[in-house]
């Protein structure tokens, strides 16, 4: 029998409409970033509480994202995409009309809620619509709109901030979404319905797990940690939720997800390497926007220009995989976009203060190929060999598990560069002192001079900032590294014929 996909019409317009709606939700994840500062003002809130803003989208997204797969079999997948569109653009839509802060939050809860589904939906109609000879190009377009979103998210909101009005960060979706929709509505074709059980009590379990996690990791910061009981009572409910959450599937009739599909080896394995993806990807984008502000002073649409490039080179390479991905071992091109990334991280070690652009333009661009050398061929073998009617819930999760490694990522690489901006300012200001005779000899006079003293103090802030970067840098670098001998531990699918709705067997 033929591997080949049931022919689909207009599947062109299909992947456009379905593409028009990821990204559309993907940059949200990040363009109402740079919005914030300006939000305040406009709706009575305080630098603490204006970050209810991000919290209440994230959790709200992370909590209704492994439902995705039970409610697309009850109502039909298309059925859910249509809804989650719709209900997305229209909570964009209020958010823009936001008159307060409650308001603010309270749509943003609903548009999380609404777009949780978009990303898995996306990517399990692209595979559903191509025969897996042509996976590796559909996750070459999927992962296209994944992850350049969050790069250009940031410089298109600044940019809609600065020209406009921070009320177009979320009215721009209005265009976008009806497109999508009308798209969608027209041409994407119905699925089987099959109905099945809610479990509700691990469907609770899962919720309090993960969105005490998510609670935690955005809060951790702001408490200082577990300095906090705040941040305890977290870490108890996220632990309780998700310890209570795995015993209850692996016992339950007819469980939220069924541990069946765990078995697969590639599926496992590829939730293992997307946490780590997730972690690189958003972690590298968090630290470097406020690095280019604070130590060189780029304003927001020059960090916006400096980072482009980087999306440049993970559209690249996801064009050029999506086609080596059918004749050469995904297992090799992994490793070698791990390499890539792990390269472009050592020479970040090597940035200064007194650099130009161009050492950032580099490495994001080598970055950038090294992360969509990694993600297509990830996400075309992590679902080669799974049985399709695991396909919703597998998709959900994968996109489930890249959040919160992202949100892991974000919350570690900030933690560790508050903590060693201290140690290093400490360690760099004991040698700026008037009991330092080499100091004293080298700038006589200087430390009864307040002027020259400020100064000093500024380039030792300066370099303590810069120094605390590179050693995020080198975290990352070792967590990449770290990542390598994963990818040989995933089975490389047989190109063989296949009975209709068989999985295809893997090998080493």
């Amino acid at each position: 029998m033929s591997t080949a996909a049931p022919e689909v019409p207009h599947k062109g317009l299909i992947t456009l409409s379905i593409m028009l709606a990821t990204i559309m939700q993907v940059l949200d994840t990040t363009i109402a970033n740079v919005a914030l500062p300006t939000m305040t003002g406009d709706l009575g809130a305080s630098q603490d509480t204006i970050t209810w803003v991000l919290t209440s989208y994230i959790v709200a997204s992370a909590i209704m994202t492994p439902a995705t797969g039970w409610i697309s079999d009850r109502i039909g997948k298309r059925e859910f995409f249509l809804i989650s569109i719709a209900g997305f653009v229209a909570t964009s839509v209020a958010c823009g009309l936001a008159w307060s802060l409650p308001s603010m939050v309270m749509f943003r809860l609903l548009q999380g809620v609404f777009g949780a589904a978009i990303v898995p939906l996306s990517q399990t109609f692209l595979l559903d619509i191509n025969s897996r000879e042509k996976a590796g190009q559909a996750m070459a377009m999927w992962g296209a709109g994944i992850m350049v979103g969050p790069i250009i998210g940031p410089t298109l909101g600044g940019w809609l901030t600065e020209s406009f009005n921070w009320r177009w960060v979320f009215l721009v979706n209005l265009p976008v979404g009806i497109i999508a929709f009308l798209g969608c509505a027209a041409y994407l074709p119905r699925s089987v319905k099959r109905p099945r059980r809610f479990d509700f009590f691990g469907f609770a379990m899962l919720s309090l797990g993960i969105g005490s996690l998510q609670m935690m990791l955005d809060r951790g910061g702001e408490l200082d940690w577990f300095s906090a009981t705040e941040t305890w009572i977290y870490l108890f409910l996220t632990l309780t939720g998700l310890w209570v959450f795995v015993i209850h599937i692996l016992g339950a009739e007819k469980p939220f997800l069924e541990p069946e599909m765990f078995k697969d080896r590639n599926f496992s394995v590829g939730l293992v390497f997307i946490f780590v993806i997730g972690i690189i990807l958003l972690a590298s984008l968090a630290l470097l926007p406020p690095m280019l502000s604070r130590i060189f002073g780029y304003p927001t649409i020059t960090t916006g220009l400096v980072m482009g490039p980087r999306g440049v080179g993970t559209m690249f390479s996801m064009i050029m995989v999506g086609r080596l991905v059918r004749t050469v071992d995904p297992r090799l091109l992994v490793s070698i976009g791990l390499l890539f990334t792990a390269a472009s991280l050592y020479y970040m070690t090597g940035f200064t203060p007194q650099m130009g652009a161009g050492p950032v333009i580099w490495t994001g661009v080598l970055q950038g190929l090294g992360l969509g050398l990694v993600f297509v061929p990830l996400s075309t073998i992590a679902f080669s060999t799974i049985d399709p009617i695991y396909r919703a819930d597998a998709t959900s999760l994968f996109s489930l598990v890249r959040n919160i490694g992202s949100s892991i990522g974000i919350s570690m690489v900030t933690l560790m560069l508050t903590r060693n901006v201290q140690i290093n300012h400490a360690d760099l200001g004991v040698y700026i002192s008037p009991y330092n005779s080499v100091f004293t000899n080298l700038l006589p006079g200087a430390a009864k001079n307040p002027v020259i003293m400020q100064q000093m103090e500024g380039l030792v802030s300066q370099q303590a900032l810069m120094i605390s970067y590179i050693d995020d840098f080198k975290l990352m670098m070792i967590i990449t590294l770290c990542a390598l001998p994963l990818a040989w531990v995933l089975r490389k699918p047989e190109a063989r014929p296949m009975a209709p709705g068989q999985a295809p067997v893997a090998h080493d």
